[in-house]
Order: C-alpha cells, then sequence, then structure tokens
C-alpha cells in the first residue's frame, strides 16, 4: 500500500513537472513590490507584472523593450490594476524574427493569464521598433501604443543616414534579419515609417514621448516624421516634446499625462487626472526643506512670513495668494505677513535694505525672496547678482538659524529666449550658486512658464501678458509655490529636524551680509559727513517734476546737490560703501574715490530715468580691508546725453560692515 502512494506522489509531481515545462512557466518573483511570473517563449526570457487587484476587463501594457528603466508609468498603471509584460528581444530590431516571437507571446498570457485581447505598446527606444511593426502585422489586438524616444524609422537609427549618430554594428544586423539591402531599407513596408497607413486605418491612437534635442534618434526623422504621415493618413497622435531634452532621459519623472493616455484608450476614462506639470517634472530645488517653519507654525500657533522683492511682489497678486495658502494649511496658527516688495529693486538694494524693511519687524520664520527679473534687467553684473542674493541670505540666517528661506526665479522675455535656446539664465544661475550653498529650496518660474507655453497651455501675450504677471500669472507663481509646500511638508512628520542650522563659509567674502542703510541725517548728526558748497539736506524731498516716484524714495530725507563741482566726504567704517539714489529725468554723474585713490566716474541716470525718479542702487567700493576708510564724492560736469542736468538725490549710502 504505501509503494502504492509514493507512486501515486511521483506520478501527481511527475504530472505538474509536465504541465510546467509544457506551460514554460517559471515560479512567481517579485518586482517593484508585485507578483512577478517568469516564463520561456520559443527559448526567450519573458515575464508578466501583475498587480494587486486587477482591473475589469483585466488590461495589460506591453513594454518592448528596456524593461525597468524609467518605470513610473507602468509601476502607475500596475497600481491601476494593469498587468505589465515583457519578452527579452535584444538585438531584434522589431524583426520579422521578433514579430513571430511577440504572436506566441500574446497568444500565451491572453490564453493563461486571461488578459485582454488587445494590449497597450510601449516602445522605449529602439523598442518602437517592435511596436510599430506589431501593430501593423496585428492592428485588430492594439488598445493604443505609447513610444518614448522610438526609432521609428531604422535607416535614421541604427542607419545614421540622417542627422543622427547611428551604430554601423546594430546597422548591420539589422539588415541581415530583416534580409535587406541599405537601398531596399529605405522603402521598405518592414520600415516603420513606411507602414503607418494600417494604424492609422485601425484608428490606433499614438502617444509618443520624446526629447526636442535628441541627438541618437532625432525627432525630426522619427517621431516628428510619424506625426506628419499620422495625420494625414487621418490617424490620432499626441507627440510630448520635451524642450531641450537629448535621448534621455526618458519618460516622465509625473507620468501622469502617459497614464492619462492609456486610461483614456483602455476603457477607464473616469480615471483620468489632471497633470501638475507639462513634462513631468516640477521647476522646484527643494534641498533641505523648509522643516523650521512648519514646526514653528504647528508648536507656537504664530509664525511670521516675508516677502522681499521687487514690484511683482510689491503687486497685489501671488504674494496674496501664498498668504492664504499659508493660512489654509495651519487654521489655526496666527500669521504676520510683511509685504517688503519695492518696484525696480533686486538683490543689492534688498541686501541693504533687508535690515530696515525685513528683520526690524521682528523674528521671522519664513521668507520669499525674488530678484532674477531685476537683477537682470538693471544690469548688475555676476558678482554683484551673488553678493546681493548671499547677502540677503546670509543675513536671514545669521538673523535666525532656523528661518526657511525661498528663492524664486520669476520670468520676462529675455530668459524666455534663453530657456529656449537650452540656456539657462545666468541671473538664474548666479541666484541658484547662493541657494545651492545654503541648502535652501528654489523655485525657477522662469523655466515652468517658458516649458508651459512651449507645450500650448497659453500664451505669453494673451494670458501671461508681460514680466507683471496678469492674474492668470500670478496664480500660476502662487500654485507652483503650493506645489513646493507640498514636496517640503508632505512627509515632515517622518523627519528629524535639525537643532542648528550649520552656516557654510560665504561664497564670497565681500558678499552684502552686513549690509546697511545709512541715511543723510544719520549720518550728519553722527558726524560721518562733510559737506561742502552746493550739497543740501532736504528732510523731505518731492520731486517738482510730473516723473513717477518709488515708495520709500520720495517725501523721505535726500542729500542733493546739482551744480558741477560740489564735493563731499563721508567716513565710515566696513569693507563696502555704495549709494542708494533717486535717478529721475535731471539726474547726471558723479566723480569719486575712497581714501584717497583714483578718481572714478559713474553715471546715475538710468534707462528708466526719463519718466521715473528710479531708487538706484550702485556700489562704489566692495572689496576694502575692514576698517575706517573715507568716500569722497564731486558731482561731475559730464552726464548723459539724456538727462536734463547734473542733479545727485542720495536717499541713503550702502555701508557694508557691522554697525
Amino acid at each position: 500500500m504505501l509503494t502504492i502512494l509514493r507512486r501515486s506522489f511521483l506520478s501527481r509531481c511527475m504530472a505538474l513537472l509536465a504541465f510546467v515545462l509544457s506551460s514554460n512557466t517559471i515560479f512567481a518573483q517579485s518586482w517593484q513590490g508585485f507578483n512577478k511570473v517568469d516564463f520561456v517563449i520559443n527559448q526567450h526570457k519573458a515575464f508578466l507584472i501583475e498587480p494587486a487587484v486587477a482591473a475589469p476587463g483585466r488590461p495589460w501594457i506591453w513594454r518592448t523593450e528596456f524593461f525597468g528603466h524609467q518605470p513610473q508609468a507602468d509601476i502607475a498603471l500596475l497600481k491601476k490594476g494593469f498587468h505589465v509584460a515583457y519578452v527579452d528581444l535584444q538585438n531584434l530590431y522589431g524583426s520579422p524574427t521578433a514579430m513571430a516571437i511577440m504572436d506566441s507571446t500574446f497568444e500565451k498570457v491572453t490564453a493563461d493569464h486571461l488578459l485582454s485581447q488587445k494590449t497597450v505598446l510601449e516602445g522605449f527606444s529602439r523598442g518602437g521598433l517592435f511596436a510599430l511593426n506589431w501593430a501593423a502585422r496585428n492592428p485588430d489586438k492594439v488598445a493604443c501604443i505609447y513610444n518614448d524616444a522610438p526609432v521609428c524609422d531604422f535607416t535614421s537609427w541604427p542607419g545614421g543616414k540622417g542627422k543622427g549618430k547611428g551604430s554601423p554594428g546594430d546597422w548591420e544586423r539589422l539588415l541581415k534579419l530583416y534580409q535587406l539591402t541599405e537601398l531596399e531599407a529605405a522603402t521598405s513596408k518592414l520600415n516603420p515609417i513606411n507602414n503607418l497607413e494600417v494604424l492609422a486605418t485601425a484608428k490606433i491612437p499614438l502617444l509618443h514621448v520624446c526629447g526636442a534635442a535628441d541627438d541618437v534618434v532625432p525627432i525630426d526623422e522619427n517621431s516628428l516624421l510619424v506625426q506628419k504621415r499620422y495625420q494625414e493618413f487621418g490617424g490620432l497622435m499626441t507627440l510630448i516634446s520635451k524642450p531641450n531634452c537629448n535621448h534621455h532621459p526618458h519618460s516622465l519623472e509625473d507620468p501622469t499625462r502617459i497614464v492619462n493616455f492609456v486610461l483614456s484608450h483602455t476603457g477607464f476614462p473616469d480615471q483620468v487626472t489632471e497633470p501638475l506639470t507639462p513634462f513631468g517634472y516640477d521647476y522646484f530645488q527643494l534641498r533641505d526643506g523648509l522643516r523650521q517653519s512648519r514646526e514653528k507654525f504647528l508648536s507656537e500657533k504664530r509664525g511670521r512670513v516675508a516677502f522681499l522683492g521687487g514690484s511683482i511682489t510689491a503687486s497685489k497678486g501671488w504674494r496674496d495668494l501664498a498668504c492664504e495658502e499659508l493660512k489654509r494649511r495651519f487654521p489655526d496658527t496666527e500669521f504676520d505677513f510683511i509685504a517688503a516688495g519695492i518696484p525696480s529693486l533686486g538683490s543689492t538694494p534688498g541686501a541693504f535694505r533687508f535690515e530696515r524693511d525685513v528683520l526690524s519687524k521682528g523674528t521671522v520664520d519664513l521668507l520669499f525672496e525674488e530678484a532674477a527679473v531685476n537683477d537682470d534687467t538693471n544690469g548688475f553684473a555676476d558678482i554683484e547678482q551673488v553678493r546681493g542674493m548671499e547677502g540677503i541670505v546670509r543675513q536671514a540666517i545669521l538673523s535666525n538659524p532656523k528661518m526657511d528661506v525661498v528663492l524664486l526665479h520669476f520670468v520676462d522675455p529675455g530668459k524666455i529666449a534663453e530657456i529656449r535656446q537650452g540656456k539657462t539664465p545666468v541671473v538664474i544661475a548666479n541666484h541658484e550658486r547662493v541657494a545651492e550653498h545654503y541648502r535652501i529650496p528654489s523655485i525657477n518660474l522662469a523655466r515652468e512658464v517658458t516649458e508651459r507655453i512651449a507645450a500650448g497651455e497659453f500664451t505669453w501675450e494673451k494670458d501671461f501678458r508681460d514680466l507683471h504677471p496678469a492674474p492668470f500669472g500670478h496664480e500660476l507663481y502662487a500654485k507652483s509655490i503650493g506645489r513646493l509646500l507640498s514636496a517640503a511638508w508632505g512627509d515632515a512628520d517622518t523627519k528629524s529636524l535639525a537643532s542648528v542650522r550649520m552656516l557654510p563659509q560665504p561664497l564670497d567674502k565681500s558678499s552684502y551680509f552686513f549690509g546697511r542703510l545709512v541715511g543723510p541725517l544719520d549720518a550728519n548728526a553722527n558726524k560721518m559727513l562733510t559737506l561742502n558748497q552746493g550739497w543740501t539736506i532736504e528732510p523731505r524731498w518731492k520731486p517738482v517734476d510730473k516723473a513717477g516716484t518709488r515708495p520709500g524714495f520720495v517725501d523721505v530725507p535726500a542729500l542733493i546737490a546739482d551744480t558741477p563741482g560740489s564735493t563731499m566726504k563721508l567716513a565710515f567704517q566696513g569693507i563696502g560703501i555704495g549709494v542708494f539714489v533717486a535717478a529721475g529725468p535731471d539726474t547726471g554723474a558723479i566723480e569719486y574715490r575712497v581714501d584717497q585713490g583714483v578718481w572714478q566716474k559713474l553715471s546715475l541716470y538710468t534707462q528708466w530715468s526719463s519718466g521715473l525718479h528710479l531708487p538706484w542702487a550702485k556700489m562704489l567700493a566692495s572689496e576694502l580691508a575692514d576698517g575706517n576708510h573715507e568716500l569722497e564724492i564731486k558731482i561731475s560736469e559730464e552726464s548723459d546725453a539724456k538727462s536734463q542736468g547734473h542733479a545727485v538725490r542720495i536717499i541713503h549710502f550702502l555701508v557694508n560692515g557691522p554697525t
């Protein structure tokens, strides 16, 4: 009896082994936390990734090449209940041999795993050859195709017959597999680019995600050509062209647009969600985040938030929306908001007025700073852009080591032009140096606006309108800030708070982190001033012309002279000195020197002075030895040809040195 039982058990094991071998199934493993079933098709390894719960109809997506590379869309679809399939067809280039193996794979997974009779094809790079050729061979079995930087014309890659690099070894193998000569390859129906009509007739939707600067699989020789021909055949194709992106990186960091495309064409349009950004990545750098301010808002139920910048910050718009967002996120917190925006001013004046306009209001927990537009358009040199921004950031942290700071890089037409050329505007690169050095968050809103325009979401002229945004633009800025806050605070409970922020050495020891304003009355009262004939202090200066003014630079004390040759001296202590003037229609030029040095000339008339008494900050010396110094200023005989006079109105001296 025991012998019979043993024989029966052995028979069952042999039967099970025979089933496994006949079905080419290998024991399940795991991938990204999902069940993985391995099998073999015609001696080629294959597998199927199973969702935790299959969606109705058991939909599936079929990666044709480079499984596991940039898998964010696959993972997102697995979470939606899709299966993901793959068969290893390396170096078969979508050839007839590969097509036969794919036919067998389709039959197996639909029969053994009861998957949908229509698949979603997903072709990465050369995987596009497989996807497009198999769809043309089996149009009734394809729901839609998502191709990523795909090869669509094999004479482009690996042939290298256009402007792409090509790959001679791959080209030789491809021709042999397809049994084609080079001459035949260009017109062969086995080349996907020449066989699109059957896909269009079957109304198979296409999505291609490509890099606009791809020099391996050039977009104009592949996806753009497919788009043109497909539309001529009446086919539906969506092209996402990532600006300034080469062949890599593939896919989209946020795969929402890809997932939406698949869901829309597989019977799940109700699950489509709004993508946050056009190309799947966001425009902020989180670095060390904003944990300190969050902790303060939650623990003490009080918070002070400052907004420092130019006219875009001074105007109503994004700043007010950001305040509302903070109150929404922390409904039990009492906020004090400091609006410290003054039109026309960038980071250098910001560093010197930071104490007066921000720190004097009390301990600040969170600071938003923007200066990229004015630092650029006002013509500040690279070194000034770094010194000014570092002056603000370092002052902020010195005043309160737990203060969080966010740098905002706003947009203007010049920045759009540079970004479209694949460049990072210099001023943004300079400010990013500071952000990286101090590990503070930043948002490149200039790039975001440029790329959203490229994606066709809106236009500059009709929607954004100007570097001073329409309400639409202010809302866009505020939404971007909201996404940064969500990323910074979304998992804050799981992160430990740094007890003390470690302050690095300065990027530039001459940066303006000891910057302060010294007004004419204070300078005179402290016996810093020596005024010769021609200079007067007017207690409440107002222009007598009709030119505009800026808040804080009118109806205030001003040191004034308008006669060439008028001289003055200022005794000061520190490493740097400058002037903050109201540069109007009659503004002239100065000659100056420090510590009996060489006289230098500086025109204070600006391109905007004809209609505006512009607040204009100019550093005269920035790299002095720390100590006592003397500045001499003389009204120059020369002035700008457009100026109506020689007037110089000093509202503040800019002193970089401890009080």
